[in-house]
C-alpha cells in the first residue's frame, strides 16, 4: 500500500490532462522552462561579475584625483 505503481501514475496523468487540457499543461511547462533558462542566465551573469578583476588606484593616482577634485570645487566656491 505504501508504494506507487505505474497504474496510479497513469491515472493521475490522465486526470490532469482531462482537467487542464493538453494546451494548458504544455504552456505551463514552457513557462517553467523559461524560468529555468532565466535563472541559469542570472547565475552565469553573477559569476562573470565576480570573476572580473577589481580596479585599484595607486597612491600617486589617488593624490592626483584628490587635487583635481579640490581644484574644481575651489573654483566653484570662488565663482558662487
Amino acid at each position: 500500500m505504501g508504494t506507487i505503481g505505474v497504474w496510479q501514475i497513469v491515472i493521475v496523468v490522465l486526470l490532469l490532462v482531462l482537467l487542464f487540457g493538453r494546451g494548458k499543461i504544455s504552456e505551463l511547462m514552457g513557462d517553467v522552462a523559461k524560468g529555468i533558462k532565466s535563472f541559469k542566465k542570472g547565475m552565469s551573469d553573477d559569476q562573470a561579475e565576480a570573476s572580473e578583476p577589481v580596479k585599484t588606484l595607486e597612491h600617486g593616482e589617488a593624490d592626483d584625483a584628490g587635487k583635481t577634485a579640490k581644484s574644481s570645487s575651489g573654483s566653484k566656491a570662488k565663482a558662487g
